[in-house]
């Protein structure tokens, strides 16, 4: 097998353990609320204290706060029910790591909603993505080659492709 190939089935087989750890550890009792984490999450996500934004509250695109690398950077999130369900997760600090040279990619702490996606469009350099298989979330900083039923643009991020393509940490938080 290439060495693509082997990385496709590494991401694949991390998912799946990291799916099965949070099914394994999850609470859903109605006594308590129902959250899910695992190790490799933990490891990348990094909460901090702020307002939360649920779908209901909004119906409009998002303003978010991004830095990348601790710069800051302008963006802003689609108003599909996946960007909803993605802002109930912020804020996020997320590790970034480069994927086929097209993008940089983070594991979330669960998945995200895909029911009402928008029909599929090839994602630009800028797009905020999420690749439902894997759970990911995707920041292009080059133009994606075709459109994909299973990868969701969830949002966009006004900066450089230089400063896209080597950013190796990304900090979201809902705008105030």
């Amino acid at each position: 097998m290439n060495s693509a190939t082997l990385r496709v089935l590494a991401r694949a087989a991390m998912a799946t353990t990291v799916l099965l750890t949070a099914a394994a550890c999850s609470d859903t009792s109605p006594a308590s609320p129902h959250t899910t984490s695992s190790a490799s999450s933990a490891r990348q996500q990094t909460p901090t204290a702020g307002a939360r934004t649920t779908p209901s509250e909004r119906n409009t695109a998002m303003d978010i706060r991004v830095t990348l690398d601790g710069r800051p950077v302008d963006a802003s999130l689609n108003d599909s029910p996946a960007a909803g369900d993605f802002a109930e997760l912020l804020p996020l600090a997320l590790d970034l790591e480069d994927f086929h040279q097209t993008e940089r990619i983070a594991d979330l702490p669960r998945r995200l909603t895909t029911s009402g996606a928008p029909e599929p469009r090839a994602p630009k350099a800028g797009d905020l993505t999420y690749y439902a298989p894997w759970g990911n979330l995707a920041l292009f900083y080059r133009d994606g080659d075709s459109a994909n039923a299973d990868l969701l643009i969830l949002g966009h991020i006004d900066a450089d492709a230089d400063l896209l393509s080597g950013a190796d940490r990304i900090t979201i938080e809902a705008a105030s």
